[in-house]
This record gives structure tokens, C-alpha cells and sequence, in this order.
């Protein structure tokens, strides 16, 4: 009997470890997923959940579940898994950093058919607002409950339920997915969450993977359970950190520009906008110690996310990265849609006896 044949035997599929590569939101939510379904899962990744570099987005995102716009129906569904998971951990207790707000949106032009408003399909006491509730300038307003995750809460959270789920963190940084199947030749199933490394992976290269720096500032207040978004050409937000006592204000966007020193001027500006935006909770000068900053370098990919199974060898390569700083609105539900390709991994090979291998 060959060297396969007896390795089939000692060893089933579903008992074969599920590699993932990138210990992110999208990493750690997809081992959390696929375990609770019974499969064994490894993370390899450069960072882990705790860690503070800015190059591990993670730990750093604004977290708010806000409907995208311009995105197909299939992406509207994994927003919609994701909110009715973290619903779900948000009514559990705030172990998880997940809480419940709500939110104001303020549109400077009149949505367009694609815009965020399907959104009210997902959130709770979604209505829109009357014209005496907003300021005049903007062409119309909504009102409704969201979700906002703590990352400082949120990733320890998940570190915690994978490893007691059985789960194994390994820090190592890897330049292939080859590098990942010969250190894990058992395995038959891998995925890629790697973020925008996967520019750099030598048997991926995927060109479309750019860094993009985020920086926001964080202003400590009592007043931190209502989000503020204004969709336009002043893009700016207000998202609630409720067990944190605080907010964080933004945005900006910054491609391939890896610096961790912070911009001032950009600071400065956010504060002005956010303070335009909601000046109840913003004051146009708060106080120096009140005011910290957070940046990150979020994993973003021209003409958006890749999410996908690949068939390599005897291999099932899943790819889903370049979630920009969507990985928190995408999180729950690429990971349920990951599990649906694992499964069907599996079933394959329950079906065909492994003859495909």
C-alpha cells in the first residue's frame, strides 16, 4: 500500500487540521466558525490577537457594522450573517466588545438605488428621519440601530473561545503557501486571510493588494452610545466605543503610506469634521487629555475583496482577503460562507472516497 493510501486511512479528512494563514478578524472569526462545526483548525500568522502593530489592522478598526453601498446582493448577505452573529454575542454580555447603538446617517445627495439603504433590511428600528431632525444642509437623514465592536475586547475575546474551542496559534511568518503545505502536509485544506500580504506571498503575488493607512482620533466621553455617519464628499464618522467610553472619530485614507508617526494636520481635521458632524458629543477644541490616536494599516485590494475555493494539487486553497477596513462588516459572515467551502471539501472527499487526492 502506498505511502497516500495508509496516510488516508490513519488519518480522515475531517480530523486533518484547517490551515489558516492570518490571525485577523477574518482569520480568527473563520477558526471560530469552523470550529464550533467540529473541524480542527491552526492560525499561522506574524501577528496574533493582543498584539498592538500597526500592520495588524485588527486591533486597530473603527468596528462599526454600517450597510456598504455599491457592493453585489451575495456581499449584501455576508453583511447580513455578520450582523445576526454579532447581534447575537452583543445580547450575550459585553465579554465579547460588541454593543448595541444607535446611529444617525446623513446623506449630502439623494441615495442612489445601490446606496447603503438596504441596509434597513438588516438593522433594527430603521426610519427615516424627519426634515426638523437634521441639519439642512444634507438632503435626507436615517435613524437606526447598529453594532459596534471593540477590538480591544472583541480580539482577546475571540483568542480566548478558539483556544478553548481546541483551536492552535503559531507566530510565524511565512513567504509562500508552499512554505504553509510543507510544514502542514497532513492538511488538505488551506486559507488565505492573510490581508494585504498576499501581495508579497511568492505563489500568490496578487498585484491588486495595497496598504492603506488609517489614522483616527479617539476622544474619551461619557456621550458614546450614538454613531454618527455623513455619507458624501465630506466623509466622516463618529462610531460609539461604549465599553471603552469613548469615540473614535475619522476618517482618512492613506495608500502605501506605512508611516506609524501621527499626522497632525489629519488629526486636527477630523476633529473640525467630526465635530461639524456632531457637535453635541464633539467639541471643536476638546481637551489635550482627553484625545489619543489610533493608526493602522488596513488590508485593502483594488476593485475590492478576494473571496474564493481553488482546487491545487490534492489541495482546497480558499482565498479571502482585501477587506480594506470592512474585515469587522464582513467578519462573521465570509467566515460562514468559508465553512460552506470547507464542507463541500469535505464532502467531496466523503463522496469520492478521496480518489481526487
Amino acid at each position: 500500500m502506498g505511502e497516500i493510501d495508509r496516510d488516508r486511512l490513519q488519518v480522515p479528512f475531517s480530523q486533518r487540521p484547517i490551515m489558516i494563514l492570518g490571525a485577523g478578524i477574518i482569520g480568527c472569526a473563520t477558526a471560530r466558525q469552523l470550529l464550533l462545526n467540529g473541524f480542527p483548525v491552526a492560525l499561522v500568522a506574524e501577528y496574533l490577537p493582543g498584539d498592538q502593530d500597526i500592520e495588524y489592522a485588527s486591533a486597530w478598526a473603527g468596528a462599526a457594522w454600517h450597510a456598504a453601498g455599491g457592493i453585489t446582493s451575495d456581499q449584501q448577505y455576508l453583511q447580513a450573517v455578520t450582523h445576526r452573529i454579532l447581534l447575537k454575542m452583543a445580547q450575550d454580555g459585553p465579554e465579547s466588545g460588541v454593543s448595541i447603538v444607535d446611529a444617525r446617517e446623513y446623506l449630502e445627495q439623494e441615495p442612489t438605488p445601490n446606496s447603503a439603504i438596504w441596509g434597513k433590511t438588516v438593522v433594527s428600528k430603521f426610519r427615516e428621519m424627519s426634515s426638523g431632525e437634521y441639519p439642512s444642509n444634507f438632503h435626507c437623514a436615517w435613524a437606526y440601530e447598529t453594532l459596534v465592536t471593540d477590538p480591544t475586547r472583541h480580539m482577546p475575546y475571540l483568542r480566548k473561545q478558539i483556544t478553548s474551542l481546541g483551536g492552535q496559534f503559531i507566530r510565524r511568518r511565512v513567504g509562500s503557501l508552499q512554505e504553509l503545505y510543507d510544514m502542514f502536509p497532513d492538511s488538505r485544506v488551506f486559507i488565505n486571510a492573510s490581508g494585504w500580504g498576499s501581495k508579497d506571498l511568492a505563489d500568490v503575488q496578487d498585484d491588486r493588494c495595497f496598504p492603506e493607512r488609517g489614522q483616527n482620533v479617539f476622544l474619551q466621553t461619557e456621550q458614546c452610545h450614538t454613531m454618527y455617519f455623513r455619507n458624501g464628499t465630506e466623509y466622516t464618522y463618529v462610531i460609539p466605543r461604549p465599553l471603552s467610553k469613548g469615540v473614535v472619530l475619522g476618517g482618512v485614507k492613506q495608500q502605501d503610506n506605512l508611516s506609524p508617526e501621527v499626522d497632525m494636520d489629519i488629526a486636527c481635521d477630523e476633529i473640525a469634521r467630526a465635530h461639524r458632524l456632531a457637535p453635541e458629543i464633539v467639541p471643536a477644541q476638546p481637551a489635550e487629555d482627553t484625545v489619543s490616536h489610533i493608526i493602522g494599516i488596513r488590508p485593502s485590494r483594488k476593485g475590492g475583496f478576494r473571496l474564493d475555493s481553488q482546487r491545487i494539487g490534492n489541495r482546497s486553497v480558499l482565498s479571502a482577503y482585501g477587506f480594506g477596513g470592512g474585515g469587522y462588516a464582513f467578519s462573521y459572515g465570509v467566515a460562514d460562507a468559508l465553512v460552506t467551502m470547507v464542507a463541500q471539501a469535505e464532502r467531496e472527499n466523503v463522496i469520492d472516497g478521496g480518489r481526487s487526492r
